[in-house]
């Protein structure tokens, strides 16, 4: 009776894994997917839109609500997933679609739509100079979309103990919190996400005592009281075109633009993750960022998967 307690256990601890995923999982069923994907993202970012940050937040919205499966790019009306309001910004949709139509010509029914999403930020990543890195494919596509399901997004106004206990239910450590917070060195954001931190964020009126008081005005002038909440900044100051770890530096100066990236500072933990990419030994010692960044981007993939048997292969992203 012991043994078929532990064998059940067993099992069940395998079924939480991140199941049958691995490089290369298309090897012999659609050698070209990887291909396919890639020169699609190129080809649109060639036509000059910036759509590496897109694709990398899109990832990161479709891994935090029911796992990796794809169903962010599900369309259900209004009570569809990808109108919730944890998910407002996030684009990249049809370059998706692009990738899938043409990969669905070479090999129709065999590579899923959350493959896809890993891999295209994988790509967009490497677009913007960042590193590149092995992708795990074998997902399966979800069948559920609903907004409702997105309703425990992290939030950039939230603290930094809440976003700590958002990655925590996901699995993911204080480190990885960091390194995929730093994803936000490439993108805009938009003003009304800047409006409560310039000036309603103590009671009375006033700003966020941490931004740095040289950057005060020139987010204030970016986004002023009673403006264009639809007007964009970068996140990065000074390096928003390039995958790097200058927005640690200025979550450590007190120039972060997001206030999610500024509590990175605000707790032991996370402050001292940040501060180790920058200390004397840091080139010798330990991880660089970006292979840190690396791991992290396959560890999040792997969120509640579905595989084997489980979900589908949609033909059509969009579609159930």
């Amino acid at each position: 009776m012991a043994l078929i307690f532990f064998i059940l256990i067993l099992s069940h601890l395998v079924g939480m894994s991140h199941g049958q995923l691995k490089v290369g999982f298309y090897g012999k069923t659609c050698p070209e997917a990887e291909n396919i994907v890639s020169t699609v993202v190129r080809q649109v970012a060639a036509s000059g839109q910036r759509i590496a940050p897109f694709l990398l937040r899109l990832h990161f919205h479709d891994c935090f609500v029911q796992g990796c499966d794809g169903s962010i790019l599900l369309e259900n009306g209004e009570i569809g997933e990808r109108h919730a309001f944890g998910h407002q910004g996030v684009q990249g949709f049809e370059v998706i679609e692009r990738a899938k139509e043409e990969i669905e010509k070479v090999c129709p029914g065999i590579v899923s739509c959350a493959d896809i999403v890993a891999l295209a930020a994988r790509d967009a990543v490497v677009l913007a100079n960042g590193p590149s890195y092995e992708v795990e494919t074998g997902r399966r596509d979800g069948v559920i979309s609903n907004l409702t399901l997105a309703d425990n997004m992290p939030d950039v106004s939230e603290s930094i103990q809440i976003l700590k206990a958002k990655f925590f239910q996901k699995g993911l450590s204080e480190k990885e919190l960091v390194v995929l917070s730093a994803a936000h060195t490439i993108g805009t954001t938009a003003c009304f996400f800047m409006t409560q931190r310039l000036y309603n964020f103590v009671p009375g009126g006033g700003s966020d005592p941490s931004i740095d008081p040289s950057f005060l005005p020139e987010l204030m002038a970016a986004c002023p009281r009673n403006g264009d909440v639809n007007a964009r900044l970068p996140m990065d100051r000074g390096s928003s075109e390039e995958f790097d770890n200058n927005i640690l530096q200025n979550v450590r100066s007190g120039f972060a633009v997001l206030r999610s990236d500024a509590s990175l500072y605000e707790d032991v933990d996370t402050r001292n993750i940040v501060d180790s990419y920058f200390g004397i030994f840091s080139p010798f010692l330990g991880t660089s960022f970006e292979d840190d960044f690396a791991n992290a981007m396959v560890k999040m993939g792997r969120i509640d998967v579905l595989t084997g048997k489980q979900g589908k292969i949609r033909s059509v992203c969009s579609t159930f």
